[in-house]
């Protein structure tokens, strides 16, 4: 655990040993401040027991049917071949295993409870809950998980003197399957073996999570913002920069755009919204969708064009600025209008920036909001873009956030995302940038996500919490029917953003003011607002003139006062003296 305050403890021992007593850690200058920091050179797995589908535990063995049973996990580590027991000395593997941890977790729309240990026969299994089992460790590949199943209702099948009762049977898991399945996320399914028998009882569905350390870039405590944010009002947010082109009836500048984002950080926005992906390459690149719409010509006709729907994810960067292309509902709509658009030969004007030209383009002073584009599983077994396999989730990761990292400067960056697991890697990989979990809630206009992390709003508070993110951005449609999340959000030390379509209407975002949302993300905020200096170039400039006015100040005051010995006191340096102090505005005395 680390101390992160702005303004950090400082000591200045003049001894090899030497004893302090600076007051209670974590807790400087009124301020508890204390982080868990990020990985280094240790892994963490995450296994995960939860009802998003159905329940996790499937029972075949009649028996059993109608038990209720209570679920523990324990690890125990291989031994190398040619591993001698009877060594003093410990070995490196030895110590490997010395360093693995287990603790768990669970979160509800109830509440969480954080990081702790297992009791003895672990916890039972609840429809609404959450459970996760976190492993810190420096051997992910050499591990062997087991759930052990004890009968919550022991009834007639507890044994006499048994050690342990209602112990029923065990799952094994072993953690070499993830990287020989090449996938860091993914669902495993696990038969159920009888404790004193071959039998299968039934079988366990184990959602995993392997999250490795960000590869090719080291991070320090110079400065950390996780969960550092200073409360100025209701920031205004420019959705995809000027606005969302393809929803608007009107618009004046292409979505995701360089000219989009300059021309909503001329009317003053304090920060820019927008996704990023990879190409194929590998490339961080911003556009909203997971698909484009590319145009073809058909055979034999020279006239007539066809919209073909593709996943950006297998273009690569310059298959991308080359390609004409169209928004995916075009090919619903047979509208060809963004086809006309990419005629444009102004650079600034055209899909597809890299990141790394948003970074070097974009004044400082404006924000990044950078919403981490991911695939979404919705309640009927669809996926977003129709795509159920992406990217390998850490190195796409570290991609990303190394760009970000070593091209961030002393910007204000922000990052968001739907996928709660992609949030809780950003907040274990790096220490610098906070993440905000995007939720929708409970909606009308969206289909319902298969996570119950992103079911409502509720539970990603709760899950915000037991992560220790910045906060969440909520859908406005939910929060307008419930205000209140906002203050119970806030209450519970997050900070939240709001999001949607219905941020377009003056008065849904006065409401949201009024209850104090730290952050209004929303598309019209060129036309509500003229060419004006953002919040953060306002406080830069009274800053300065606090500055210059006091070293006015300063001169003045010399000038009155402070005489060469040389000289001798005369009514005309007292005339300049008097000059100097009313040209700053200061009355003399």
């Amino acid at each position: 655990m680390w101390e992160t305050h702005q303004q950090p403890r400082t000591m200045s021992p003049t001894a090899s040993h030497q004893d302090f007593d600076d007051g209670q850690f974590g807790i400087y200058n009124g301020l508890n401040c204390v982080d868990s920091g990020w990985l280094t050179c240790q892994t963490e797995i995450r296994l995960r027991l939860h009802h998003s589908k159905v329940s996790p535990v499937s029972i075949t063995k009649k028996k059993y049917k109608k038990s209720r049973f209570r679920i523990k996990l324990t690890i125990e580590g291989f031994e190398e071949e040619g591993e001698d027991d009877e060594e003093d000395e410990p070995s490196p593997t030895s110590w490997e295993k010395m360093t693995t941890t287990l603790e768990m977790s669970m979160i509800s729309p109830n509440g969480y409870k954080s990081r702790h240990s297992q009791p003895e026969c672990g916890y039972a299994l609840e429809p609404s809950r959450w459970t996760e089992y976190s492993i810190h460790t420096m051997d992910p590949d050499n591990l062997e998980l087991t759930f052990e199943f004890f009968e919550e209702d022991l009834g007639e099948h507890v044994v006499q003197g048994d050690a342990h009762p209602g112990f029923v049977g065990t799952a094994c898991l072993l953690s070499s399957s993830f990287r020989e399945s090449g996938k860091d996320t993914g669902i495993a399914t696990l038969p159920i073996m009888g404790r004193n028998s071959r039998q299968t009882l039934g079988k366990v569905r184990v959602d995993y999570l392997v999250i490795r350390p960000i590869q090719g870039l080291q991070c320090d405590m110079s400065s950390t913002f996780t969960k550092y944010w200073k409360k100025k009002g209701a920031l205004n947010v420019g959705h995809r920069g000027a606005g969302s082109s393809h929803a608007a009836k009107h618009h004046r500048v292409r979505e995701n755009t360089i000219t989009s984002f300059k021309s909503a950080a001329k009317h003053g926005a304090a920060y820019v919204e927008f996704d990023v992906h990879l190409s194929k390459d590998a490339v961080p690149i911003v556009y909203h969708d997971l698909t484009c719409c590319i145009s073809t010509k058909k055979k034999n006709d020279k006239t007539s064009l066809e919209l073909i729907e593709v996943p950006v994810k297998d273009l690569t960067f310059d298959q991308l600025q080359l390609l004409k292309l169209a928004h995916a509902t075009a090919i619903k709509e047979n509208d060809d209008k963004d086809l006309m658009e990419d005629e444009e030969e102004i650079d600034e004007h055209q899909p597809f920036p890299s990141l790394s030209q948003i970074f070097q383009t974009i004044p400082e002073h404006v924000g990044f909001n950078i919403e981490l584009k991911w695939i979404c599983q919705m309640k009927d077994g669809s996926w977003d873009g129709n795509l159920s396999s992406y990217f390998n989730m850490n190195t796409y990761l570290d991609i990303i956030l190394s760009c970000v990292l070593q091209k961030g400067g002393k910007r204000r960056i922000v990052f968001s995302c739907f996928d709660p697991d992609i949030c809780t890697m950003v907040r274990q990989k790096q220490n610098k940038y906070p993440i905000l979990f995007l939720t929708q809630g409970i909606s009308e206009k969206y289909p319902e996500l298969m996570d119950i992390r992103c079911q409502t709003t509720q539970i990603a508070i709760s899950f915000a919490q037991s992560e220790n993110i910045l906060g969440i951005s909520a859908h406005t449609e939910e929060l307008l029917k419930n205000l209140s999340f906002i203050g119970d959000a806030q209450s519970k030390g997050l900070v939240v953003f709001s999001w949607g379509d219905d941020n377009n209407d003056h008065e849904n975002r006065r409401k949201l003011r009024e209850q104090g949302i730290d952050g209004l993300i929303y598309d019209s905020i060129c036309e509500d607002q003229g060419e004006q200096p953002n919040i953060f170039q306002v406080e830069e400039q009274h800053t300065l003139q606090e500055v210059i006015t006091e070293e006015t100040l300063m001169s003045s005051t010399c000038s009155c006062y402070s005489i060469p010995c040389s000289m001798a006191p005369c009514v005309n340096s007292k005339a300049r003296a008097g000059s100097a102090e009313s040209d700053s505005g200061l009355s003399s005395s």
